[in-house]
């Protein structure tokens, strides 16, 4: 073998970033020592859907679920030691992608680097963002606008960067079949591109730039011969799709460029030792096949069903990659799969659904018009529902959680508190006055940048106009505007927007057969609404804070409305003074609150308050989400009537729990309904 050239390994990353931009500074220095070849930036929630540190969606939401970037001064500190001119930087950024990216590059002059060296990734893909991840800000057509101004930007001033990263990640967690992950990613790109093409930014000879710097994000589950032959379905359909209907001749331009984080949706909290051979059956999917092998793979850790990885557990996953191509014989063949007659059936079969369902999108107007009428949404919930139906049944076995259930005592797990890592609440306070101070003394020595107000008027005009937005972009970063004033400005001009939810069109997934659970749970259901002398008992459930995870809010709610409830449920991104004023105004019975990011010790608290002092004590509050076992206590504690978590996969039961709280919560008697 030693004659044989190895092929170089993919860009190894770990999807970091949390509490302070020094805090993740520190932690990207240390990664890159252990190895890593690329950084791959988290965004907190607040920076990404548009709000300071101190707006009011942002409580309980600073620096959870990545770092919080207000300014330039962030973006200078997330930086520091690591010269941007040598680096490959990805960042998990939607709706305010054209933003980070002008901080970016601002830092990056600041270093003294050559910006047209600069290589990295925006994902900067907001159709995934209405569908399954929830950080869109603003509607369909401004957001298009501004994907577009930024591809026609980078590839004039920077032009080795992926300014967009087509996401289908998002779309396999929010119940996408292979198939469906292929069509919506691929008729996102078709959006994106005809857009371009159509804005009059870029000419026609220099299209091949643009494809060519397309990339794509995708998801690699379990079932990894199948997520296999989804990657060379992608393949194919891209260099098809770029040749046909955009005349790209040159064959690298059409090359399918693809990154990879694989599945987090089936890591599992009951035994979470088995996610480790998950991860890495996930990752042979998207490295096995060298024609469809990813450029870039970043692995979750075994945890994170359980809360935020500490940086020993990111090791592992990097390890894991890393042992994978330095040890084993991977990277000193050809594509092993060529000539398969199993794998090339299983190719034709899913480039031939996939470019059917991207017809019928096309059909309707493309993506966004699909976007926009609810289509694509009430598929994913669907098929997402299909998939609970079947592991509920038994049909498809999660092993831990549906089968093979008993267990040794887990050393991992022994201590929860410390297996996971936590975030000091006291981080958001330091945020927010860090941020008063930048706002109070941006004008005076050392920054002296000039007053925002002048850029951001700039930018608002731009915004009512047609020209790219990204240079007045680049004038509010030089001039120390903050995230929530940027975007601010942006969202007086478009207005905001919120998405469909796909509930009220998502069909049964779980028939009411004679005896099932689901007749029980009905019946339970009648007999407490005879009982309290109402037509229907009414459920909200409530998304509070900037958490826009929807997926189990969204399942729960279709089960509900399955199980004979009436169902109040008005998609993400609400107050606690929002969700109360709901409950009381549509009188429900039970509010359920869901919440993935972690700020449910700060929002669930506060809504049990508030109905308190309305006097509706009688309205029991459920929590679920990535709830570790000391939080569930202390909401126990508070008040909350039961606390639901990924190992409750029994979305039948939890319904049933919640009719018996509201029974509890009325003084009636617990009900036995036979079987």
């Amino acid at each position: 073998m030693s004659e044989r050239q190895k092929d170089r390994p993919w860009l190894m990353r770990t999807y970091a970033g949390h509490s302070t931009a020094e805090a993740s500074n520190e932690l990207y220095r240390r990664n890159l020592a252990k190895g890593q070849t690329g950084l791959s930036v988290a965004f907190d929630l607040p920076t990404q859907t548009g709000y300071d540190s101190d707006h009011i969606l942002a409580r309980g939401e600073v620096g959870r679920v990545g770092v919080p970037i207000a300014h330039l001064g962030d973006m200078r500190r997330l930086f520091q030691d690591i010269p941007l001119e040598q680096m490959n930087t990805s960042m998990t950024i939607n709706a305010t992608a054209m933003w980070l990216l002008a901080l970016y590059q601002v830092v990056a002059e600041e270093q003294g680097a050559d910006i047209t060296k600069l290589q990295g990734t925006t994902q900067n893909d907001i159709v995934k963002e209405y569908l399954s991840r929830g950080t869109h800000v603003f509607p369909p057509g401004p957001s298009l606008r501004l994907t577009t101004d930024m591809i026609a930007y980078t590839v004039s001033h920077i032009p080795k960067w992926n300014p967009i990263n087509i996401c289908s990640y998002h779309l396999q967690e929010a119940g996408a079949t292979p198939v469906q992950e292929i069509a919506y990613a691929m008729s996102t790109a078709i959006a994106v591109l005809d857009a371009v093409r159509d804005s009059g930014q870029v000419p026609q000879e220099r299209m091949g730039d643009v494809v060519g710097r397309i990339s794509f994000f995708v998801n690699a589950g379990v079932r990894f011969v199948e997520e296999m032959c989804k990657m060379r379905a992608f393949g194919r359909i891209w260099d098809k799709v770029t040749r046909e209907r955009y005349g790209i001749d040159n064959p690298k331009h059409r090359r399918f460029r693809y990154g990879v984080q694989v599945n987090s949706l089936g890591l599992t909290e009951a035994q979470p030792e088995n996610n480790v051979q998950r991860i890495v059956l996930e990752m042979l999917a998207v490295t096995l096949s060298k024609d469809a092998r990813a450029r870039a793979v970043q692995l979750p850790a075994w945890n994170e069903a359980l809360g935020l990885p500490r940086p020993w557990d990111q090791q592992w996953s990097l390890r894991i990659q890393q042992v994978l191509a330095y040890e084993s014989d991977l990277l000193e063949y050809e594509d092993i799969f060529e000539g398969s007659k199993v794998i090339e059936a299983k190719v034709e079969e899913l480039v031939e659904s996939a470019l059917a369902e991207i017809d019928r999108i096309q059909e309707m107007g493309g993506a966004m018009a699909a976007v926009e009428s609810g289509y694509l949404k009430s598929q994913l919930v669907s098929s997402h529902a299909e998939r609970r139906g079947r592991i509920e049944s038994g049909q498809e076995k999660i092993i831990g959680v549906n089968a093979f259930e008993g267990t040794e005592p887990n050393p991992l797990t022994a201590d929860l508190d410390t297996a996971i890592q936590t975030v000091d609440p006291a981080v958001e306070a330091r945020v927010i006055a860090g941020l008063q101070n930048w706002r109070d003394n941006r004008y005076q020595p050392p920054f002296n940048h000039p007053r925002p107000c002048k850029a951001l008027e700039r930018l608002k005009d731009a915004a009512r106009g047609t020209e790219n937005l990204m240079e007045a972009t680049l004038e509010c970063a030089r001039a120390g505007a903050t995230t929530g004033e940027w975007a601010g400005a942006l969202r007086e001009v478009f207005g905001e927007f919120r998405a469909p939810t796909g509930v009220s069109s998502a069909p049964v997934a779980v028939p009411v057969e004679e005896g099932s659970a689901l007749a029980v749970v009905r019946r339970k259901v009648d007999l407490t609404a005879k009982d309290l002398d109402v037509g229907k008992l009414r459920f909200l459930v409530g998304k509070p804070g900037l958490d826009g995870h929807s997926n189990g809010a969204e399942q729960i709610a279709v089960r509900a409305r399955d199980a004979g409830f009436e169902v109040v449920y008005q998609g993400i991104r609400l107050t606690p003074e929002q969700i109360v004023d709901a409950a009381l105004a549509e009188d429900v019975h039970a509010v359920g609150l869901s919440i993935l990011s972690g700020s449910h010790a700060q929002l669930v608290p506060d809504v049990l308050e508030r109905l308190r002092v309305a006097g509706a004590t009688d309205i029991p509050v459920i929590a679920g989400g990535i709830i570790p076992n000391g939080d569930a206590e202390q909401l126990r504690q508070a008040g909350v009537a039961a606390v639901f978590t990924p190992k409750d996969f029994d979305i039948t039961g939890i319904i049933g729990r919640i009719v018996d709280e509201i029974r509890k919560a009325n003084k009636l008697d617990p009900l036995e309904v036979p079987a």
